[in-house]
């Protein structure tokens, strides 16, 4: 089924896609910080990346940030060779960070806007403001066979912005979702949902993260249309030091298993 959308005088038609089942991305940054903790290589983060994938995850993201705090650019290069699924780097499109993911020519590059100082991401692109500088980096990625994906919040001209970048993907950032599904799921949910609408009707693609975890998990992907991946990985890890990396994942796994 195509869809036809204009901005102004541009028209874009677009192929919509149903997705059957959304992806497990698992982001493996705290296995990292505790191996950062010690020094040394307990926990190996590669074997990490091994065993996520073979307890099923469809694929495995790193967010390698400038002061090294969990995963290091040396593990990006490290874990490459390894990735059986998809690889997936998120980042600041810093200098560094572009001739890095040129380099290692992962599955998916993901951007976020974070400052260096960012403890965690906590916003998206601003799209409009950012279109141009955006762009010149996703048309080099893309000339280099990697996905793109921008992160981005729920407001209508940040996704309407994407489609200008000429990006494959936006990441919805889910911190909101999370902080109010405990009060009123329906209301925490309701502008994801028309944010879903918005990215297929314009054909973007939509991965989907932060604070995403074993309770509020199935009701987002249940009711926000064609959501391609999840990336999760503080609340993922934090639950396999109770209940064990493989019974973890499968749980994560079940959640998604909507159809």
């Amino acid at each position: 089924m195509t869809s036809l959308f204009r901005i102004g005088i541009f028209e874009f038609v677009f192929e919509e896609k149903n997705i059957e089942m959304t992806k497990l991305s698992v982001n493996i940054n705290k296995i990292a910080t505790i191996r950062n903790a010690r020094g040394g290589n307990v926990p190996d983060v590669k074997l990490a990346a091994i065993n996520c994938e073979k307890f099923g995850a469809q694929g495995i993201t790193v967010h390698p940030r400038p002061d090294g705090r969990h995963i290091k650019y040396q593990d990006v290069y490290d874990i490459r060779p390894i990735i059986t699924t998809e690889f997936n780097i998120e980042g600041y499109p810093s200098k560094e960070f572009i001739e890095l993911v040129l380099r290692v020519k992962p599955t998916q590059v993901t951007l976020v806007p974070d400052p260096p100082e960012a403890l965690t991401s906590n916003a998206g692109w601003d799209t409009v403001a950012n279109k141009d500088f955006l762009k010149k980096i996703i048309c080099d990625f893309k000339d280099a066979g990697i996905r793109t994906s921008i992160f981005v919040d729920t407001k209508p001209q940040n996704i309407k912005g994407a489609v200008y970048t000429e990006t494959d993907r936006i990441e919805l950032y889910t911190e909101p979702y999370a902080t109010n599904f405990p009060k009123n799921k329906e209301k925490a949910v309701a502008d994801f949902v028309k944010a879903a609408k918005l990215a297929n009707e314009l054909g973007l693609g939509i991965n989907a993260g932060h604070d995403l975890n074993l309770d509020n998990l199935k009701y987002f992907v249940t009711n926000v249309p064609n959501v391609a991946e999840v990336s999760i990985g503080h609340a993922l890890i934090s639950d396999a030091l109770y209940m064990g990396l493989e019974t973890t994942i499968k749980k994560y796994l079940k959640e998604l298993k909507i159809k």
